[in-house]
């Protein structure tokens, strides 16, 4: 199998004793590492790859644990508005104008930036056209989780959504046979459950069990907004994560999103089963709310970052979320030791990779796990000196110090060129497309300022 030597980097390996190695080197054979520090040269074959890593830094590509694919053309339609608006007015009537192509479009989209800001494997929480973000999957060569988002009740939906609790589980059954597993393993599927507004407790209570079945997760927002948790209340007697625990669907298994809304006791909940959760910083400073992160840290919950969608973020970014992630907290608390920058990385590395049970295949450079890794060079003004590399990588860095990607032992990226697709052939695709999906939904923006538009 081929080889690929990366020597001289500072490697950032997040294996369990957090070994940094000044002067290491990865190497790779195939889709996995086989060595990590001081690579014994009997290991290397005469034709393998070398890439010297002087100056740079070396880790685990980052795990974005919540990112919307199928929104990514609706980057800029939710700016500005509360979040029923930005439903009911915008995102559902865009959401629901897509076709195959559009999400295939939107996926590849999302991944190049992705891809740019470090990201090698993701969890996606559903739109409907899972065969287009397969497709655009398994082209551009991330690893990523897909879902559908699934509804089967609920005010204000669209006559396209309107599905019966059979028919959705049905779909995402189907999804699984077609593509959990697919791309060597780089594609998983889980189910979706989109939030308690729209999902009654039977698809909540059938669909943990067709999780449990297929061996796989369930990926829901969960105490989002205040509403969301006064409506549990009021329909189903409890609030968001109370019911969800009487429901017994609450497990290991179970992604929450940001968990904004939670009291003590479900916070303890979540400890209690072991759920994992996805905090969004950018999307809830918006309009959401603060979750209490550190506290469900220092509980032992496994808390990850994400990134939401684009409209709702504007910024698919991994860097600028942990930057965000530090801020929020320590000026919530005023505290500047809450959420060290070390451990703002691991929630983007191996606590992602957890929070997506994948763990044991990614989220650290260890002999043996998937060769998921990027290349980070900290020369440039916004990011040197370099005292600190772990709290410059969280403090300092930007998605333009990112310059390659490798994910399952293949370059995605190098020198900031991707490789796996065409880059301006998409971004010009996503551009025409998102125009005329904006115009089938009967979207119109207002303008913010007065426009006149001259004629040459």
């Amino acid at each position: 199998m081929p080889q690929t030597l990366i020597k001289n980097g500072y490697v950032v390996s997040m294996n369990p004793l957090r070994q940094v190695f000044a002067g290491g080197d990865v190497l790779v054979e195939g889709d996995k590492i086989l060595a990590v520090g001081q690579v014994p040269a009997e290991l290397i074959q005469p034709g393998a790859e070398i890439i010297d890593a002087t100056g740079k830094i070396v880790l685990p590509g980052l795990v974005n644990t919540h990112v919307h694919l199928s929104q990514q053309l609706g980057r800029g339609l939710g700016d500005d508005v509360d979040l029923l608006t930005w439903l009911h007015e915008r995102i559902w009537p865009y959401e629901s104008s897509m076709d195959v192509e559009d999400s295939y479009i939107s996926s590849l989209a999302c991944c190049l930036e992705l891809i740019h800001s470090g990201v090698t494997a993701f969890a996606e929480p559903g739109g409907q056209e899972v065969d287009g973000m397969g497709r655009a999957i398994e082209e551009i060569g991330l690893r990523g989780i897909l879902a559908r988002s699934t509804m089967d009740c609920g005010e204000g939906l669209p006559p396209k959504w309107r599905e019966s609790t059979d028919y959705a589980l049905r779909k995402q059954e189907e999804h699984i046979k077609r593509w959990h597993g697919q791309a060597n393993g780089r594609i998983k599927v889980w189910f979706g459950l989109r939030t308690i507004f729209n999902n009654s407790d039977e698809l909540i209570k059938r669909t943990k069990d067709l999780a449990d079945k297929y061996g796989v997760g369930v990926h829901m927002h969960v105490a989002e907004i205040n509403d969301e948790v006064r409506f549990a209340r009021a329909e189903r007697g409890h609030a968001t994560v109370e019911h969800l625990a009487k429901l017994g669907v609450l497990d290991a298994n179970f992604l929450a999103v940001h968990t904004v809304w939670l009291t003590e006791k479900e916070i303890d909940l979540f400890l209690l089963y072991d759920v994992k959760v996805s905090h969004n910083p950018a999307a809830a400073m918006r309009v959401l709310g603060f979750a209490r992160v550190p506290e469900m840290i220092a509980k032992g919950i496994t808390v990850s970052i994400g990134t939401d969608g684009a409209p709702s973020n504007n910024r698919m970014d991994m860097i600028d979320e942990m930057y965000l992630a530090t801020l929020i907290h320590k000026g919530r608390n005023l505290n500047p030791k809450i959420l060290p920058a070390e451990k703002v990385l691991e929630m983007a590395t191996i606590d992602g990779a957890r929070c997506l049970l994948w763990d044991k295949e990614i989220g650290s450079l260890e002999p043996g796990k998937k060769a998921d890794l990027i290349i980070i060079n900290p020369r440039s003004a916004g990011s040197l000196p370099l005292h600190d590399p772990i709290a410059n990588l969280v403090y300092a860095m930007h998605a333009s110090n990112v310059e390659s990607s490798m994910c399952d032992g293949r370059w995605l990226m190098r020198d900031k060129k991707v490789l796996t697709v065409n880059e301006e052939e998409v971004l010009d695709q996503a551009q025409a497309r998102a125009a005329a999906l904006v115009k089938k939904a009967g979207i119109v923006l207002p303008d913010r300022f007065p426009v006149v538009r001259m004629r040459y």
